[in-house]
């Protein structure tokens, strides 16, 4: 038996903090994994850029709240929870997802946590655990499950190699470049098509 993990943004929504940038105009705040494959680097710009232009948790939300999943993604987890288990694997927080999470039926979302004070500001960010992801797949190894693995981004990278069978979805051209032994994908039909041809691997 497998469990698919997958990461969320870019592969199930869209990317929150480009959509942060469109709102406030912040163009810095279009980095994200795909750009930058230091996830400490990325979040200390982004809470410093936060801190210099006095956004609070609750700009964010207000942003996070008109954001609707990618065209296709609910049929798509609907499609993949009447195969296996579904495990989403993000970098991102709780305090963002929860809105993101109803709109996709409440998969199981493993990610991160913020600092937030009194008047809303963020002032730091909380891993989980250190390279994350990964671990989340060789948690499932050890009790035995197989994992396909599905991601666009730099941080995702760990987690696709220690699945069985690690899928880029919709990966920018550096990412790809940089990974050019994983099979990409682009569309769901693509993903499904993929999958389904592993199945009997993964048993």
């Amino acid at each position: 038996m497998y469990i698919l993990c997958s990461d969320l943004e870019g592969v199930f929504v869209p990317e929150i903090w480009i959509n942060v940038a469109l709102a406030t105009g912040i163009e810095e705040l279009k980095l994200t994994t795909r750009d930058i494959n230091n996830y400490d680097v990325l979040m200390k710009g982004r809470l410093d850029i936060l801190r210099q232009n006095k956004l609070t948790i609750h700009d964010i939300q207000k942003v996070i709240k008109g954001i609707d999943p990618l065209p296709g993604a609910v049929d798509f987890i609907s499609w993949i929870k009447k195969r296996t288990g579904l495990i989403i694997v993000s970098d991102t927080f709780i305090e963002f997802a929860d809105p993101l999470m109803e709109k996709l039926g409440r998969p199981t979302l493993l990610c991160n946590s913020l600092t937030i004070d009194q008047d809303g500001n963020i002032t730091n960010y909380n891993l989980r655990q250190s390279d994350g992801k990964r671990k989340v797949t060789e948690a499932l190894h050890n009790l035995n499950y197989k994992v396909v693995a599905v991601g666009d981004s730099y941080n995702d990278i760990s987690m696709l190699r220690n699945s069985d069978a690690g899928i880029l979805f919709r990966p920018p051209e550096n990412v790809i470049k940089d990974n050019s032994d994983l099979p990409v994908t682009r569309t769901y039909e693509e993903l499904k098509e993929i999958i389904s041809s592993k199945e009997h691997l993964l048993q």
